[in-house]
């Protein structure tokens, strides 16, 4: 079963074994079976976050396919969205937004399905699901036990959580607290507020917020489109980097070197002096223009997005990817973090 045709990239070699999981039940029932067996595991949903090697996985792939949708009303008046892993996200914020429940319509046009969202902490223009998440339904492989986890027990950061970087947790539900309102939440990133023509903090109809975002995802290539090749990617490559205040300095002497005193710095400076600076930016500025690389390259939208438009393997975007990596070290100091993950493979 090759790995490619589950993957957005449309890369990854064979799985030794593949396994479909319909609900809850049987996901947990397939990863306890295989942990019983001994056997390596893969927990495979929609495959937009994912980078496997040429050689594929030399185990058992679990495919979350659990569909289960069911909404309830809080006392205060809100509603609580709950999700099997397998659901597939686009859609879901789809009917949220018909439904005129409001909390996830800036998350439009994400790729990869419920699951997945949490481990990441699926994030875009100024909204991320640890705003609404309000629990986790998880099975811990240790113990063999089934757990609620709580917003505070995940430990939200930025494209992070206690999912992310181990296999302890299989995730099975998520569980979301909307707001039963037309409008969306206030917005928040300038590029939103710009398309729609609104001020920062404003709330639009949420058909509005939701076409807006689609409509901005397109031109960067990152809604899916099986004729668009920039699409075949695994979304944004690179985390944004976030430097302390002598991390930020350094950056800045070195951006002022490469390109002149008086280069506008792409960073976001918190209340505690951190910057997260634009990892576009920073490739694009490092010399890597939007179609640079074959047969791997980024994307001919957006610098952020590393393509498969065709003929490319597993290993050739790794190249690529490595080469953009070492490119803006050299430039500015700054070592770049994947954010797909890696299966099989290392930068």
């Amino acid at each position: 079963m090759p790995l490619a045709d589950y993957t957005t990239l449309g890369l990854g070699g064979p799985a030794s074994r593949f396994r479909v999981a319909v609900d809850t039940e049987e996901l947990i029932a397939a990863v306890a079976e295989t942990d019983a067996a001994g056997d390596a595991l893969l927990v495979l949903g929609g495959g937009s976050n994912l980078v496997v090697s040429d050689a594929g996985f030399p185990g058992t792939v679990v495919h979350a396919e659990s569909r289960s949708i069911s909404f309830s009303d809080t006392d205060d008046g809100r509603v609580r969205l709950r999700a099997g892993a397998g659901v597939p996200w686009d859609p879901l914020v789809a009917r949220t937004v018909a439904e005129g429940f409001s909390g996830i319509e800036f998350l439009s046009g994400i790729p990869g399905r419920v699951g997945s969202t949490p481990i990441q902490n699926v994030g875009a223009y100024g909204q991320e699901v640890s705003q609404s998440i309000v629990e986790v339904l998880v099975y811990d492989r240790r113990t063999g036990e089934r757990l609620t986890m709580g917003n505070a027990d995940c430990g939200f950061a930025y494209r992070d959580s206690v999912f992310k970087g181990g296999d302890r947790y299989v995730v099975c539900e998520v569980v979301f607290e909307l707001e039963r309102s037309e409008l969306s939440r206030p917005v928040r990133y300038a590029e939103v507020a710009r398309a729609l023509g609104a001020e920062a903090g404003a709330r639009v109809p949420l058909a509005q917020a939701r076409e807006t975002v689609l409509e901005l995802r397109r031109g960067k290539g990152m809604v899916l489109d099986p004729d668009d090749p920039d699409t075949y990617s695994a979304g944004s490559f690179f985390t944004n980097p976030v430097l302390d205040p002598p991390e930020y300095a350094e950056f800045a002497r070195r951006a002022a070197d490469h390109l002149g005193p008086d280069v506008r710095l792409p960073a976001h400076v918190d209340d505690e002096g951190r910057a997260k600076i634009s990892a576009a930016w920073l490739i694009d500025h490092a010399g890597f223009t939007r179609g640079y690389g074959s047969p791997a390259r980024i994307s001919t939208k957006h610098t952020l997005a590393l393509t498969n438009p065709g003929d490319a393997t597993t290993e050739d975007l790794l190249a690529l990817a490595r080469e953009v990596r070492a490119g803006v070290a050299k430039a500015f100091g700054i070592t770049l973090v994947n954010e797909p993950v890696l299966v099989g493979a290392a930068l």
